[in-house]
């Protein structure tokens, strides 16, 4: 089928992320024209029921006119502003405010950022100045997880314990260290209890302490909830466990947020759902409902202090961004939150999780799928070729793309990930109609996969 008008366009014109760019050049994009609700619209008018919510990131979803009601009127007042030297406005005031009002520990400041990556990248900066400032000047490794993402700046990138973001780009930097992936349904030895292999990964991250040496590690970052190495939940106590290993060597913990934070997991954050307690938090996506870019990094008061102090020291914070803290993105963030409390987006979550979840975990009966695992309103399935062994395909069948084109011609979009992970991430609006619905699209699409499966001779 030739490409569109805009399809060629595009295809002469744009460097597409996290897209085989061979590829894209003779398929062309899906091209996206408008928005409602939980549901987008392509060029020829055919709807698809958004089950990313963008990428993890448009709760409210699309024609909020609130929002775009307030971003009109602060670019009418005020359509730039910086934070540089000592300058400030309202809407960065106020919304460092709110963040401190409903953050589930104590903060001392928030810094602003752009993306996830930014701020990512900020914690590892200051990371090592807060170690600096102490006189723990052999504090620079950070502890990741295999399968963790953590954003693609160079910093971040390297955070992120994904094969295909390395390869080619001269990354990971030598002063990343990785633990275990606590994926218990791959990891888990025969007859191994959630705890106990909580208790086998928390033991193996102290072995990694003890081998690197604790006075040269700054800091561990984790998600609550592993989003795009495969939406991995943390197995029962695992971070209670973690964190005691942490605590036991001085060790930081980075709370990475950027998909978990405001409600995605029935909580306002996902360290309270599972039960922990950081040193500072990253937040992007949500922040704003995606509608305009903005991210933070929420500092405890002790890292707080001794980054001001530092700053005295030395005579300037000396780190930054043109748009850190820009009022229109701020003020946009600001109301997204308002709406978040005003219409209790968090109780609706925990309203319409359990038929998420109900639905989601049925699919573990189809015989394509291993795993159905997820929390609050976001999960993925994982695609066996043998459902008892666990054997999965041969990544070249690219298995899961084959299941996400057939979603498509349903009007669904989901997201297939490494190891034949599909995501699942609405927004969080989503009612029980629309959840009924998006599920029957995939149970078909489902469907569609084991027949060409089948016919080629894969199960």
């Amino acid at each position: 089928m030739p490409l569109s008008n805009s399809q060629s366009r595009d295809v002469q014109a744009i460097l597409h992320p996290y897209t085989n760019l061979v590829k894209h050049r003779a398929a062309g994009p899906l091209i996206l024209d408008h928005g409602k609700g939980c549901r987008v619209y392509d060029e020829q008018g055919k709807d698809y029921i958004e089950a990313m919510a963008g990428l993890w990131c448009t709760a409210l979803g699309w024609g909020e006119n609130e929002l775009a009601e307030v971003a009109a009127a602060q670019m009418r007042k005020m359509a730039f502003g910086h934070l540089f030297g000592g300058r400030s406005h309202e809407p960065a005031i106020a919304l460092a405010e709110k963040l401190k009002e409903i953050s589930p520990f104590p903060v001392g400041k928030v810094f602003f950022a752009n993306s996830g990556s930014e701020a990512n990248d900020t914690q590892i900066k200051l990371a090592w100045y807060a170690a600096n400032a102490r006189g723990e000047t052999k504090r620079k490794k950070i502890i990741s997880r295999i399968k963790a993402y953590h954003g693609v700046t160079l910093v971040a990138a390297s955070l992120t314990g994904l094969a295909n973001n390395h390869k080619s780009f001269d990354l990971p930097f030598d002063f990343v260290k990785f633990a275990d992936c606590p994926h218990y349904y791959r990891a888990a030895e025969p007859g191994e209890s959630e705890r106990d292999f909580s208790a086998r990964m928390a033991a193996a991250l102290e072995a990694l302490i003890e081998r690197e040496g604790p006075d040269t590690i700054a800091a561990m970052i984790a998600e609550p909830v592993m989003g795009a190495g495969g939406v991995i939940l943390p197995p029962e106590g695992y971070f209670e466990v973690v964190t005691r290993v942490l605590d036991k060597h001085a060790i930081a913990l980075i709370d990475d947020e950027v998909i978990t934070g405001f409600g995605r997991t029935g909580e306002w954050f996902g360290c309270a759902k599972y039960g922990f307690e950081p040193d500072s938090m990253t937040i992007a996506k949500q922040l704003s409902s995606a509608y305009l870019p903005i991210s933070a990094v929420m500092l405890s008061p002790e890292l707080s202090d001794i980054i001001e102090q530092e700053s005295g020291r030395i005579g300037t914070f000396g780190h930054g961004f043109t748009y850190t803290g820009h009022p229109v993105a701020a003020a946009v963030a600001l109301k997204t939150i308002e709406i978040y409390q005003a219409r209790d987006i968090v109780g609706h979550v925990r309203n319409v999780a359990p038929l998420f979840q109900k639905r989601l975990r049925a699919l573990a009966g189809h015989p394509l799928v291993g795993e159905a695992d997820g929390v609050g309103l976001i999960g993925a399935v994982e695609l066996v070729a043998d459902k008892a062994t666990k054997r999965g395909f041969d990544p070249a069948k690219q298995v899961a793309a084959t299941v996400n084109s057939f979603a498509l011609e349903e009007g669904l979009i989901v997201r297939p990930l490494l190891s034949d992970r599909i995501a699942f991430c609405p927004p969080l609006v989503i009612d029980e109609a629309e959840i009924g619905e998006l599920f029957d699209r995939f149970d078909r699409a489902l469907a569609k996969g084991l027949d060409w499966a089948t016919r080629e001779g894969l199960v």
